[in-house]
């Protein structure tokens, strides 16, 4: 059986077709333009292959509520082409078989915690921090979802006491993504990440936030892993910035491992992409089971 997976980014769609074992056969990138070019592009791929169900993990805010008269779609998204474009539907009367559809967060928790860094575990946190902050969830080995799904990249946290940018959330200017995501980072420092790797007061105020934001998560959610993704987290000089104030927010209320194996980089290459396979199989077995019971 073959599966396809989407990984829906802001700037990026990382399609790929797979097996029930997560192995990848083929795998494509294609910008985030708008919707008729992007998805065109990612029909023209996948109408190469006989598959079997297809899984999205999408940059959000998504509608996931099955009993809703938008499931399916990219909602309320800064980038303004994609506002309620219906992605699950698009695909189905494509295909005419099962979608499954998740956060892209959710898509690569779930590909760490089956394949990678969290693997063996029931319940962990995948954070991404890169073009925005967002993070999905493990709890008691499902997908964690509610009212809607988790908006983490947007919590609320203290300013650092010698920064003085403003924010750049379109909706809450300094929350987290808005004061630590890579544009933010841009913004205020003035250059992209990889040329600040020498700064150290850079990362020493990335870290302050971060470790907030973790904090929260900790005492909510008690995962038994964190692992942090995203291009802003390829800055391995980060992590002990990190460690450095989760160790000190939490001062002993919490007892953890050793940071360094709790708050740890992926595993996988493309967590994003297998997760979004395995939410394929997902779809397909419960479709399956529909049919057959």
């Amino acid at each position: 059986m073959l599966f396809g997976g989407i990984e829906a980014g802001g700037t990026k769609f990382v399609c790929a077709v797979g097996d029930q074992n997560g192995n990848i056969i083929q795998k494509v990138r294609i910008p985030t333009t708008v919707p008729e070019e992007t998805m065109g592009r990612v029909m023209d791929f996948f109408k190469a292959f006989e598959l079997v169900a297809i899984g999205v993990g999408s940059f959000g805010p998504i509608d996931v509520d099955r009993g809703s008269a938008t499931y399916g779609c990219i909602t309320t998204t800064p980038k303004v082409a994609w506002r309620q474009y219906p992605i699950v539907r698009t695909l189905q009367e494509a295909f005419h078989i099962p979608v499954g559809f998740h956060t892209d967060v959710n898509a690569a928790a779930l590909g760490e915690a089956t394949y990678g860094a969290a693997k063996g575990l029931d319940s962990c946190l995948y954070v991404t921090i890169g073009t925005g902050i967002g993070a999905g969830a493990i709890v008691g080995g499902k997908l964690l979802e509610g009212l809607s799904h988790p908006e983490m990249g947007h919590t609320v946290v203290r300013r650092h006491p010698e920064d003085l940018y403003r924010g750049r959330c379109p909706y809450h200017a300094d929350c987290l993504e808005g004061l630590a995501a890579g544009p933010a980072l841009k913004e205020r420092w003035g250059a992209e990440g990889a040329a600040l790797a020498d700064r150290s007061e850079v990362w020493e105020m990335e870290g302050y936030y971060i470790a907030q934001a973790l904090l929260q998560y900790i005492l909510i959610l008690s995962p038994k892993r964190i692992v942090l993704g995203g291009g802003v987290m390829g800055q391995k000089q980060l992590f002990p910035h990190i460690f450095k104030h989760v160790e000190a927010l939490l001062s002993g209320y919490v007892k953890l491992p050793a940071l360094e194996s709790y708050i740890v980089p992926p595993a996988l290459e493309d967590p994003g992409v297998i997760g979004s396979l395995l939410i394929a199989e997902q779809a397909y077995k419960k479709e399956y089971t529909s049919i057959v019971s």
